[in-house]
């Protein structure tokens, strides 16, 4: 009688984990980029990345996150308790806006759960101080979190769940960290902050122009003297310097010639040069320029179809995916329990829910279950 062969032993963790935890050595991984620069030069300093992180972060956080069990919405559930107030000092909107644009600025995004048992509080925690721990097989086995001169590390639990959340962008030069929309942006930013600087120094010495003064004479030999060198030297600076001297003529005596020695602003195309970079911090964010003020891109017909796509192509993506990381986060502790975000309470996508209404209604073929189903009223 021939018996069958044993199966091998079944592995489930990956392949590659091993070269992974070859590289990392078990040692932190510490972030490969200077978010002090970036949240410095970017958010700080840039108006249009300013306006595309707190854009993309308040509409992120105001789209309500609603708790499915057994797919019936459960308002009563304690998840949606903890979501609605996560701890003493936040709202859910005001925890999740700073959720997200960190994620925004850093390309990383971090939430800590606190409590015994099940959480009963979640805090946001800054992206330039956390650093990922790997384990053997290279997955993150802790976090830690420096402040004050002090390190805490934030390990698993008896169960093995991680009470940090770690959301992040793509990065394809990274196992462990994001990689922000500042950083696509950084060129662009920084024409944009070099021309508002240039623009600056023109206003603060706009009578100091750039060019030379030439002496010129029939006699060879001849040049100035000290005394008229100086007394030069003086007019310019206290006739032709500084704001309350901006278009002060420029009066030569014989002999003296002037001759510009850098680009005028027209040259530079100046103007169209730093809505150019507007434009590309825009695109890098998700952001229609439309909505920015930025001339010069009309691609919507008018500003509500411009602000239907930034909600659409930008807003909703990121709410549902943070949605379906915190569900996989939490599943363990709140079990049959999921967040999606609760798309019909956004005034913005009113008018797309009004078609897709009156599509269904006019769909007479469809039964009542079904028109439900397809409007998302059912999970």
């Amino acid at each position: 009688m021939l018996f069958p062969k044993p199966r091998p032993p079944e592995r489930k963790d990956s392949r590659a984990a091993r070269l992974i935890a070859l590289t990392t050595g078990g040692r932190p991984q510490w972030t490969p980029r200077d978010y002090g620069a970036l949240a410095a030069e970017g958010f700080a300093k840039n108006p249009v990345a300013y306006r595309c992180v707190r854009m993309i972060a308040e509409a992120a956080a105001a789209t309500p996150l609603a708790v499915f069990v057994d797919g019936r919405r459960a308002d009563d559930h304690p998840l949606k308790r903890l979501l609605d107030r996560p701890n003493p000092e936040q709202g859910g909107p005001d925890l999740m806006e700073v959720f997200f644009g960190n994620l925004q600025v850093a390309g990383n995004a971090y939430l800590e759960a606190a409590g015994e048992g099940a959480p009963s509080e979640l805090y946001a925690l800054r992206p330039d101080r956390m650093t990922v721990v790997p384990g053997p097989r290279g997955w993150p086995l802790a976090y830690d979190y420096q402040a004050a001169g002090r390190t805490v590390r934030i390990g698993r639990d008896g169960d093995g769940w991680l009470p940090v959340l770690h959301l992040r962008l793509f990065n394809p030069t990274s196992d462990h960290y994001g990689f922000s929309p500042l950083e696509a942006a950084a060129f662009a930013i920084d024409v944009h902050n070099a021309s508002s600087a240039w623009n600056k120094a023109l206003l603060d010495n706009s009578a100091r122009p750039s060019g030379a003064l030439v002496y010129s004479s029939k006699d060879a030999g001849d040049r100035l003297t000290d005394e008229q060198f100086d007394r030069l030297k003086t007019e310019l600076a206290n006739a032709h310097s500084g704001q309350a001297n901006a278009g002060r003529p420029l009066l030569l005596e014989g002999g003296l010639d002037w001759r510009a020695m850098s680009l005028t602003p027209a040259e530079m195309d100046f103007t169209q040069g730093k809505h150019a970079a507007a434009r590309e911090i825009a695109l890098a964010f998700g952001v229609p320029p439309q909505l920015l003020g930025i001339p010069g891109d009309n691609t919507y017909a008018n500003y509500r179809e411009a602000n239907a796509a930034f909600w659409r192509g930008t807003v909703v993506p990121l709410a549902e995916r943070a949605a379906r990381a915190l569900t996989a986060w939490l599943a363990a502790k709140f079990p049959g329990a999921r967040i999606a975000p609760d798309l019909d309470a956004v005034p913005a996508l009113s008018a797309e829910r009004d078609a897709l209404w009156s599509r269904l209604q006019a769909a007479s073929f469809l039964t009542d279950a079904e028109r439900r189903r397809l409007a998302g009223l059912e999970h």
